[in-house]
């Protein structure tokens, strides 16, 4: 039993488990805003669930397909299956209940949430072959992380609608900005590998100045959620807050210093998605 604990403790963190704070609040607010209010309690739930399955399915299928680019790279050769902590069958399997975990949840949703999760899977698939044929694997992954709020708002209402897909625009350039961020500790082993990314194709420079368009572009499809779905004084503040961090999270890389990039790329972006749900359960359960 301790040995399987051992390796349990060794896939959350292969997984980087603790990470899920960048996606589940969204989720949450997304959940939040489509029920105006708390969603019932086997909703909550199963999109939780839903979310976990997703998300782990998604870091798993990731170091699996990448094991043997892992296994080149100095930053992560110590990874769980290069280094031979974790087996390919044992990650491959979990990988399978991951995506059952999935499935299960869409199911007990809605049959529009079952509907698009092979979507959402195909997604999660692409994003780990991408570095090897594009540099817009950056934006591809925003699209898996906004399929946790545009999910949460179908579980809830069975349909698709704009504050939706505004909410996962929003996620989709925040994630594509700070993911190009962390990419730009690998550009020296991507452009001799010959793999492709932002900072590969732009460089430091280039790289950070798109980086701050994207998040440019997060806060403008902030304020254009306040419109459409009318919030308040709350969410104003946490704006406020958010924008801060932003401009905080880039002035720590300014100049391509990327010595402070955990405090960039983890904290900062996990202070972010909190204060997001933070905001957006004020608004909608004290700005009434």
């Amino acid at each position: 039993m301790t040995a399987v604990l051992k390796k349990v403790v060794v896939f959350l963190e292969m997984i980087k488990f603790s990470h899920t704070v960048f996606a589940l609040p969204f989720a949450l607010s997304g959940a939040l805003l489509a029920a105006r209010g708390l969603p019932g309690g086997r909703q909550l739930l199963f999109i939780i669930l839903a979310m976990v399955g997703a998300r782990t399915a998604a870091m798993a299928l990731n170091r699996l397909i990448d094991a043997e680019i892992d296994a080149q790279n100095p930053r992560t050769a110590g990874r769980a299956i290069p280094a031979g902590l974790l087996s390919k069958g044992a990650v491959f399997f979990a990988i399978l209940l991951s995506v059952a975990l999935l499935l299960w949840s869409a199911a007990s949703l809605n049959p529009l949430c079952l509907r698009l999760s092979p979507i959402a899977l195909f997604f999660l698939v692409l994003y780990s072959y991408c570095k090897r044929f594009t540099a817009l694997a950056h934006l591809v992954l925003g699209l898996c992380l906004a399929a946790a709020p545009i999910g949460a708002w179908v579980a809830l209402t069975g349909t698709i609608e704009l504050p939706a897909i505004v909410l996962g625009l929003l996620v989709l350039f925040w994630v594509a900005g700070f993911d190009i961020l962390y990419a730009l500790q690998d550009l020296e082993y991507d452009r001799s590998a010959g793999l492709h990314s932002i900072p590969v194709a732009l460089g430091v420079n280039g790289s950070l100045w798109l980086a701050r368009l994207f998040h440019l572009l997060t806060l403008a499809l902030v304020g254009w959620l306040i419109v459409l779905v009318g919030l308040g004084v709350w969410f104003w503040v946490g704006s406020g807050l958010m924008t801060a961090m932003l401009l905080y999270e880039h002035w720590l890389l300014r100049g391509g210093d990327l010595t402070r990039l955990d405090a960039a790329f983890f904290t900062m972006n996990g202070y972010i998605s909190l204060t997001f749900l933070a905001a957006t359960a004020a608004d909608v359960f004290l700005g009434r």
